[in-house]
């Protein structure tokens, strides 16, 4: 199955720019996943966890993020967030 690219941005910095699975976002009118080849989509985000799987069947690992908006095009999954802990 192919690869999603992922990139998790803040205010001030590239946190993260990865091939992966899967990611789980928490938009604010609940949490949906996205994998490779999604139908694009913009969605606000609520305070909690990223729920990345770099592989399928792989351990999950988190990030929680505060406030933001995701955005799902052709070149994959970018989270602008407000921050990251």
């Amino acid at each position: 199955m192919a690869n999603l690219h992922f990139e998790l941005v803040t205010p001030e910095k590239l946190v993260r720019s990865d091939d992966v699975f899967m990611v789980v976002v928490p938009g604010t009118e609940g949490d949906f996943g996205v994998l490779a080849n999604h139908a694009p989509v913009m969605s606000t985000i609520r305070d909690a966890d990223l729920v990345i799987y770099a592989s399928e069947g792989g351990s999950p690992e988190t990030i929680s993020v505060q406030g933001g908006f995701a955005e799902v095009n052709e070149n994959g999954l970018t989270i602008l967030a407000e921050a990251v802990s």
